[in-house]
């Protein structure tokens, strides 16, 4: 899964980037002026500074969706995204910034709140293990104040009512299966969804360039194939997300305790984002769960050979 990368994303289809300083000529912030625009992005986006990250929240319902099939409630989702945004410059787009971040999303029992280790496919009967969501890295590409061909940033899903700004994302995802094989052009399965990501502030908080950051909502929708863990095979269906959350004031200490306690005692590197120097290539949960499968069937096979070496 590519959870909270669609944010980054999200970021680069309102535009291209923003400057790291806000702009000197007005303390409001003017969304009709490309460097004020590309500010308003990054506040949306980022924490106080590189070194104060910003912590995103979210939480929500996941459903199962089978053809002929009523929907099911699989699980209830907490999640989060810890982040920085780091200063970069292009001798010719100018300065702008680079988002660099790690997810953790956890599966709950609907019913009881608490993490799921073991869970039971009411769609084959099978028990299987849980493999929550916990991508390192998920890092966004530079932004600038001007793209490659030369053309100004600007916010064009930017929508002010009253006192709020409104600014959705449709996040189409379509690409190679990480876990099919060569020959995958030829035989479909590629990986397909969808990420819609709405976010809400209110004017005085986002244009404000006198703070250093803004405080914003978001709403979250995810439409994505069934996760590998869940060993569906090729049955038909999709998985359906749909969560709501914020940027939170008081960081990594405001999440929910099941997601502090979680990550505390199985994710600690989630409790700080990555270096600001972080040049990895991006995980999901499918190359996720294609590693750590990969890891498992090698000590398997080690632990084989070295049995029958006794």
């Amino acid at each position: 899964m590519k959870l909270m990368k669609t944010l980054f994303l999200a970021a680069s289809l309102l535009a291209g980037s923003t400057v790291l300083a806000a702009p000197s000529s007005a303390q409001m912030l003017d969304p009709t002026n490309p460097e004020d625009a590309l500010e308003i992005s990054k506040r949306l986006q980022c924490g106080v500074s590189e070194d104060e990250p910003a912590v995103y929240h979210w939480s929500g319902n996941i459903y199962g969706r089978s053809p002929g099939v009523r929907d099911k409630l699989l699980f209830q989702g907490e999640g989060m995204n810890i982040r920085r945004c780091v200063e970069v410059t292009d001798p010719e787009r100018g300065t702008g910034w680079r988002l660099i971040s790690r997810e953790v999303m956890l599966m709950l029992d609907p019913e009881t709140g608490e993490v799921l280790d073991r869970w039971e496919n009411p769609y084959t009967g099978e028990t299987v293990d849980v493999m929550q969501i916990h991508n390192d890295p998920v890092n966004g590409r530079p932004n600038f104040p001007r793209s490659a061909d030369g053309t100004p940033y600007a916010l064009s899903s930017l929508t002010e009512a009253g006192p709020y700004v409104f600014m959705p994302f449709e996040v189409p995802l379509f690409y190679p299966n990480p876990l099919a094989g060569e020959y995958q052009q030829y035989v479909g399965n590629m990986y397909h969804a969808m990420e819609i990501f709405d976010f809400a502030a209110l004017k005085s908080d986002l244009y404000d360039s006198s703070t250093p950051t803004a405080y914003p909502m978001i709403s979250w929708v995810r439409i994505s194939p069934w996760a590998p863990w869940m060993e569906m095979g090729g049955r038909p269906g999709q998985m359906v997300f749909n969560a709501m959350g914020r940027k939170l004031p008081g960081g990594f200490e405001e999440l929910p305790d099941v997601l502090k306690d979680e990550i505390r005692e199985n994710y600690p590197i989630y409790e700080q984002a990555p270096p600001k120097d972080d040049a990895r290539r991006n995980e999901t949960t499918w190359t996720k769960f294609r590693m750590l499968t990969d890891q498992a069937r090698a000590e398997a096979s080690e632990e084989e050979h070295t049995g029958e070496g006794h």
